[in-house]
């Protein structure tokens, strides 16, 4: 059974502390791991500008905000101008891929994505995808083949920029299995790895569930429900990175004790056969625990009789053809 670990990197004091952790404690573990990083300025403090949102303060009051992301996080971009991450943090996202681990985008500008991609139009939504692989490419010195949104927020605009920039596959959305996504039964041609499993600040403050037991009620959950294509679990470095660390080395020995191999996004590609994947509407909806309208693996696109587009497969990006020739150029969407 297969379970990819995804890190989500939301700030300057989560890449400057919690990645360097979580690398040390996933080494030890023997684990894989795939780190979508935060490129350009923090701006954690502007989310306050959320306050509004359904189900916003009941997540802040449930997590603990302060304790995990400290003062001066949450002063960034209000009170205090916020860091480039991309900038002072080239050495630590540098050390993450000489230690093996895959590196990937989260996004630019993690707030900003958040708030405004909803109501974003396609010059909007490519500026700032586009800034985020160019200050990744600048980073690394290769383009990045993964991808992962902020927040699981999408439009169609992005998600016809996951093909464009050709990722290889991108887990923007949250669901059950590997899909090929459709927006209104336009086809596109870069995979879907939904996170499948509540994250630990999805399920603490709820229905009696602590930092203490949090690991044994996930544990749980991946005990009674074991899919044929294994799970996705999403982190952030920001909470079991820091506070949260106990309940992850936990979680990391009890999935090890279930049988599961816990691997990169691009490990746990290494089966997948995209023109055998079924095609899902993306959706939008609600996750308990998580404010706001997330992007959602929806109902089944083509019936299983039904036929499919052809595809030219390769381990980065996958390439939608019509009659054996490309019906968009490679890089186009």
């Amino acid at each position: 059974m297969k379970l990819a670990l995804k890190v989500d990197v939301d700030t300057y004091r989560g890449t400057r502390e919690g990645v360097p952790r979580l690398v040390e404690l996933l080494q030890r573990e023997g684990a894989g791991a795939t780190f979508l990083f935060s490129l350009g300025p923090d701006h954690t403090g502007r989310a306050v500008r959320r306050v509004f949102r359904r189900g916003f303060m009941r997540k802040v009051s449930r997590t603990s905000v302060l304790e995990h992301y400290g003062l001066r996080t949450l002063l960034y971009g209000t009170l205090l101008p916020g860091p480039d991450i991309g900038e002072r943090c080239r050495e630590q996202m540098q050390a993450v891929r000489d230690a093996g681990f895959e590196c990937g985008i989260h996004c630019w500008d993690h707030v900003r994505w958040q708030d405004r991609l909803a109501l974003a139009d396609d010059a909007w939504t490519r500026a700032e995808m586009q800034r985020a692989c160019d200050r990744f490419e600048e980073v690394f010195g290769a383009p990045a083949r993964a991808h992962g949104a902020a927040g699981w927020q999408m439009n169609v605009h992005a998600l016809r920029n996951t093909q464009r920039l050709s990722f290889g596959y991108s887990s923007d959305t949250r669901g059950t299995h590997p899909f090929l996504p459709t927006y209104n039964a336009e086809l596109i041609a870069c995979p879907q790895i939904p996170t499948t499993l509540p994250t630990l600040d999805e399920l603490i403050g709820r229905d009696g569930t602590t930092a203490d037991n949090v690991a044994d009620r996930l544990l749980a959950l991946t005990d009674a429900k074991r899919p044929a294509t294994g799970h996705v679990y999403t982190l952030h470095a920001e909470l079991e990175g820091q506070k949260l660390a106990p309940a992850f080395e936990r979680l990391l020995a009890g999935w090890k004790a279930q049988g599961y191999e816990l691997l990169s996004l691009r490990d746990y590609c290494d089966d997948l056969a995209p023109e055998q994947l079924p095609h899902h509407e993306v959706v939008f909806g609600e996750v308990p625990g998580r404010s706001g309208q997330l992007a959602l693996q929806g109902p089944a696109f083509l019936s299983p009789g039904a036929p499919a587009p052809d595809y030219r497969w390769t381990r980065d990006r996958a390439v939608i053809t019509q009659h054996g020739q490309p019906a968009l150029p490679a890089g186009a969407g």
